[in-house]
């Protein structure tokens, strides 16, 4: 298991799913990890899904970390500010930051979520750049500084689809996406003299408490190939340990190859293999062509 006994992490959007799951993956490796999101004690989120930045904290705690819950729209760049000025002021520096927030799932899995483009309400690319892309912009542009003054630290994207790429069955989504793994190859090539590494790393399918409503809502089980948000957790938490990290700066990275790599398995001691979104997407389509 990975050890991060003196990290000091940001993990941004983890009031619950991949966001909390690496937020907990970090503290099981000791780390002291700032949680960011909206939903905190008294607000709960639009969709009404369970979870909130101080129960993330409090997990990180009973884990072995130091879980520090901080209310923080990554849309106000003022809030996002003012995080980075406390991180500064309490912690002196940060070692590794986790770009997961994220906007524009509001309503996945519907068919509006599937359309083309030419139909697909405008708030979703609002949610989709304005909570992720730039939110993951403005993030990046706070930590740099104080990573550069260390010359050591860790950004990653969190993001989906594969290195092929195959279309990811939204516009908007594909869109975007593509666009925070090239934002890790270029900030990569910025901060490499800096010895700071940026990475962008994709989940495989992820139990979330998001997927779970989806399935409980369409009156179907989860399917059996998805795994625990601690998994992809578990990856980020080796990639910061490895003193090494600088050799994968710029590339796109699978939870998958990462845990053969690192030789880590999910919580349930399985390790699921790289997650291929093409091959579940043309298997979803021969499910709907035999039904």
């Amino acid at each position: 298991m990975a050890t991060l006994p003196r990290c000091i992490a940001l993990v941004t959007g983890a009031s619950r799913g991949v966001g909390r799951g690496i937020a907990e993956s970090l503290g099981e490796a000791g780390a002291t990890v700032y949680v960011t999101g909206r939903s905190g004690d008294g607000v709960r989120s639009l969709e009404n899904l369970p979870g909130t930045i101080e129960e993330t904290a409090e997990r990180v705690n009973e884990l072995g970390g130091h879980g520090i819950p901080v209310r923080c729209d990554h849309t106000d760049d003022d809030q996002v500010e003012a995080l980075f000025m406390r991180i500064r002021d309490e912690a002196g520096r940060l070692d590794l930051l986790v770009n997961n927030v994220w906007g524009g799932y509001e309503g996945y899995g519907s068919a509006a979520f599937d359309a083309p483009f030419w139909v697909q309400p405008m708030w979703r690319w609002r949610g989709m750049v304005d909570a992720g892309l730039r939110a993951h912009f403005t993030a990046s542009r706070m930590a740099a500084p104080m990573m550069i003054e260390r010359k050591s630290g860790l950004i990653v994207n969190i993001s989906s689809g594969d290195r092929e790429h195959h279309y990811l069955g939204n516009a908007m989504y594909d869109t975007v996406k593509a666009g925070v793994d090239r934002m890790a190859f270029a900030m990569a090539q910025d901060l490499r003299a800096y010895n700071v590494a940026v990475v962008a790393v994709y989940p495989g399918f992820v139990r979330t408490e998001r997927v779970a409503q989806h399935f409980e809502k369409a009156g179907e089980p989860v399917p059996d190939n998805t795994e625990t948000a601690r998994y992809v957790g578990r990856a980020v938490a080796h990639l910061a340990a490895d003193a090494n990290v600088m050799t994968r700066t710029g590339q796109t990275l699978l939870t998958g190859d990462l845990a053969r790599e690192y030789h880590f398995t999910d919580i349930d001691g399985r390790r699921p293999p790289p997650f291929d979104i093409a091959a579940a997407m043309e298997e979803e389509e021969r499910a709907k062509g035999n039904g």
